[in-house]
């Protein structure tokens, strides 16, 4: 039909937190906010279609080998991106280096940030990661617990996020340190391994990320024209 609007590209590009690892598909947060996208331009008259090229295990390293096929095959007007996780990890076999150092974790988002505006993404949205109960045992190579390093990557997911020019930061660590409390604990938005989400997990993620990622939606509605 002459003059009718585009269908409308929103990723989701991440690892198993955002493909929902431990939960049933309809319940994780990216499938519930693909839901509420769809129908906030829909009330706009928009179509969209949200994508979720997530896989588990993935690093930010692995992700940009991906991004030829999984984001500039089709091009996106948005993107929301959350990495850091498994780039932190230091496996025993890799005698307490991590799988993706910090300096090329930071390089490599602001690959995956310049590859998406050059496939067409407007809204950026970088989310940190939340905090685990890895806290305790320290790596069998390295000196450090898991929590550490993952606090460590946030940080470099926030400084990345100002250093990029127009970044939407979705700072997850920070909602999770104001969600957490007594009769809230940390484990209860986990599940058994301490680092996925649990069922109440995916809903803090959900409501945390609702406002922004909307917002996100109409700004590249409107970018489309």
């Amino acid at each position: 039909m002459a003059g009718e609007s585009r269908e409308l590209r929103f990723a989701f590009f991440g690892d198993s937190i955002c493909t929902g690892q431990g939960v049933s598909l309809h319940r994780t947060w990216a499938a519930r906010l693909a839901a509420r996208i769809e129908a906030e331009l829909a009330s706009q008259g928009r179509k969209v279609c949200v994508l979720n090229p997530s896989v588990n295990g993935e690093t930010t390293r692995r992700a940009l080998e991906r991004m030829a096929f999984d984001i500039q095959g089709s091009g996106v007007d948005a993107i929301l991106i959350q990495f850091g996780l498994n780039d932190a990890n230091r496996w025993e076999s890799d005698r307490g280096l991590p799988r993706v150092s910090e300096a090329a974790f930071a390089a490599n988002l602001h690959e995956l940030i310049a590859r998406a505006r050059a496939f067409g993404a407007g809204p950026v949205l970088l989310n940190t990661n939340h905090p685990t109960t890895r806290d305790q045992i320290p790596f069998a190579h390295y000196a450090a617990t898991y929590e550490d390093g993952n606090r460590r990557y946030s940080d470099i997911i926030r400084r990345v996020a100002a250093e990029a020019c127009e970044v939407i930061l979705t700072d997850i660590a920070d909602v999770f340190a104001r969600t957490v409390s007594p009769g809230r604990p940390l484990a209860s938005l986990l599940l058994a391994d301490g680092l996925h989400l649990s069922q109440e997990g995916h809903d803090v993620y959900l409501e945390a990320l609702t406002p922004p990622v909307l917002a996100a939606a109409r700004a590249a509605a409107r970018l489309a024209g």
